[in-house]
């Protein structure tokens, strides 16, 4: 069996097929493509995961949320297996292919906004956060972009710029692309700001151009970027009144809104898209991860006089809307409806959020709980006082975990915080049983 360890170069214990693969894995691939556990991974149902030995584990992980609608669900792989013997490939600025109109016609009708809209595909997160800022600065003509600190928006030149964590994801990759901006994200856990009338401190048009009066005009503003839920930036909502702030303040200075809902889209807060928590609609969205349900497919879908914007060509990419991946994207989204996953993400969450609470009550090092739908999350702290985060105890309950049967992803600037992605399609009996086994794992981290 596999011999869990926190280090990417330890070599698991026995001579078998785990051991030898990532023996070869170190020797073939640079060591910055990270592995934070050593599991070599031979099939995978549903939630659970089966590695190299035979090993069973239950996944909260599902693949840094792209698993949505489970690992290997049979619709989807029939979708797959239908298109991939029609065609697998020809560029759809080549030659146009109907399950890409279909996925467009498909996003345009379920992504929020009550305009005529248009969707572009592509590979990527990154390449969608990064084609709808191009698509705002085509529309407006300004060339600067506002974001928020804490953000995740990807590992291309410019979403790295966009991105606002350093360690690991920037460090010897400057220098980055200019007329970035950035303004701090409503962290309520570490603000401590609340008005007196429990809103948000930072959610008035007055604070946003009050910050920005010392860093970029508006007027020379083409967008903001902001994921409504923070993803690798910890799992962390933007308050409700922060985002109807924001909103405003864009329409006031003709800046669009871009919603990063690569992680937070299809179903994972309990809504097909996180805005849709506070009625609020972005200008273009960006999605990405679950929308394939392991096949590479992205998507910008917007309003359509911002769509048409670019010029013919200014658009595309020999991959982007694959035949294979959108028929994968199609079925993804009759799976939803036929399974109704967006309700099941709000069930998934409720009872998430009954057990991270009974635990925040028992450890005092549990400092926040968190999260919409089946988006939760621990944030871990050495007290509650001084809220220093806890990387060491956290990367401690994720490897007991992993020990005992459950992958578990961390996040957050610091690494302090315990974030759930578990397919939407996990069984009752599963996530009582996983949440079962992180219960042992916080109680062997005191």
């Amino acid at each position: 069996m596999t011999r869990p360890t926190s280090s990417t170069d330890s070599t698991p214990a026995g001579d078998g097929a785990a051991a030898a693969l990532i023996a070869r894995r170190r020797a073939a691939i640079p060591r910055g493509v990270a592995q934070g556990l050593p599991i070599v991974l031979s099939e995978a149902h549903g939630a659970v995961l089966r590695d190299a030995e035979g090993r069973r584990l239950l996944d909260f992980a599902g693949g840094i949320g792209v698993m949505n609608v489970g690992h290997s669900h049979p619709k989807v792989v029939a979708a797959i297996q239908a298109q991939a013997a029609r065609l697998t490939h020809c560029c759809f600025q080549v030659a146009a292919y109907e399950p890409y109109v279909a996925l467009a016609e498909r996003l345009n009708r379920i992504v929020p906004g009550p305009w005529p809209k248009k969707t572009l595909l592509l590979n990527s997160g990154a390449e969608a956060v990064e084609n709808a800022v191009k698509i705002a600065r085509a529309a407006t003509g300004r060339p600067a972009v506002l974001v928020f600190e804490h953000a995740f928006h990807g590992r291309t030149l410019f979403s790295l710029t966009l991105t606002g964590k350093v360690s690991p994801y920037k460090i010897g990759f400057g220098p980055f692309a200019p007329e970035v901006y950035r303004l701090p994200y409503p962290y309520c856990f570490r603000c401590g700001g609340q008005r007196p009338d429990g809103g948000c401190c930072q959610a008035s048009e007055e604070h946003f151009s009050s910050r920005l009066a010392t860093l970029v005009a508006p007027e020379t503003l083409a967008a903001v970027v902001i994921e409504p839920v923070l993803g690798e930036g910890g799992f962390i909502p933007a308050p409700r009144d922060f985002l109807h702030a924001l909103v405003r303040w864009c329409q006031r200075h003709g800046v669009l809104l871009i919603a990063d809902e690569v992680q937070t889209g299809f179903g994972r807060t309990g809504k097909m898209f996180a805005m849709e928590h506070c009625d609020a609609t972005a200008d273009l969205t960006a999605m990405a991860k679950s929308l394939g349900g392991g096949l590479p497919i992205s998507a910008v879908t917007g309003r359509q006089d911002v769509m048409d914007a670019p010029v013919p060509g200014g658009l595309g990419g020999t991959f982007a809307g694959n035949p294979v991946a959108c028929a994968a994207a199609l079925a993804v989204l009759d799976v939803f409806e036929e399974e109704r996953l967006v309700e099941r993400a709000a069930a998934i969450g409720d009872k998430l959020r009954e057990r991270f609470l009974l635990w925040q009550a028992a450890y005092p090092w549990i400092g926040d709980v968190r999260g919409l739908g089946a988006m939760q999350a621990l944030e871990l702290v050495e007290d509650r006082s001084s809220k220093r985060p806890d990387s060491r105890r956290t990367a401690l309950v994720q490897r007991v975990a992993f020990e005992r049967g459950l992958l578990l992803l961390t996040a957050g600037t610091w690494g302090n915080v315990l974030r759930t992605l578990m397919p939407l399609v996990i069984s009752d009996a599963e996530l009582a049983e996983g949440l079962d086994i992180l219960s042992s794992a916080l109680e062997a981290a005191q």
